[in-house]
């Protein structure tokens, strides 16, 4: 009997634009950027369970394969994304995201949290800034 891995782990993974530039101004522009995020990593066999964000941050909610690396699933998102995101002009000047990035292991019990605080980042940064959001997260 061949026994398959049964592996199931979720990562929130948050990370900026170049500087923190507010590239991301406008609602139909993140909401294009998410679309194709989401699409895209599953045409490259990478699960990104929720995707959203806010002018100058993106976060993502993945669930990893058995022979996935967090550093490369983030790297293949960050680099796909602003390079379609340059291809596509939908910047004005030339679009990056920051290296680093923020990640997190996440139980299957708290997906729904995580989802809805993912969801709700417009309303979320209406109180905090990107800042003290970060500082809070770290502290978690």
């Amino acid at each position: 009997m061949k026994i398959m891995p049964h592996v199931r782990i979720y990562i929130h993974a948050v990370w900026t634009t170049k500087y923190r530039e507010p590239y991301l101004h406008s609602n139909l522009l993140r909401t294009r950027v998410w679309k194709h995020i989401k699409e895209n990593a599953l045409n490259k066999g990478l699960c990104v369970n929720f995707v959203n964000g806010y002018t100058d941050h993106c976060h993502c909610l993945i669930e990893l394969q058995a022979n996935q690396s967090i550093s490369k699933v983030i790297q293949l998102i960050k680099g796909e994304s602003s390079h379609w995101i340059n291809e596509n002009r939908l910047c004005k000047g030339f679009f990056e995201w920051q290296n680093d990035y923020y990640a997190v292991s996440v139980s299957k019990s708290m997906l729904p949290i995580v989802r809805d605080y993912i969801r709700n980042q417009e309303a979320h940064h209406s109180k905090k800034s990107f800042e003290e959001e970060e500082n809070a997260l770290v502290e978690k």
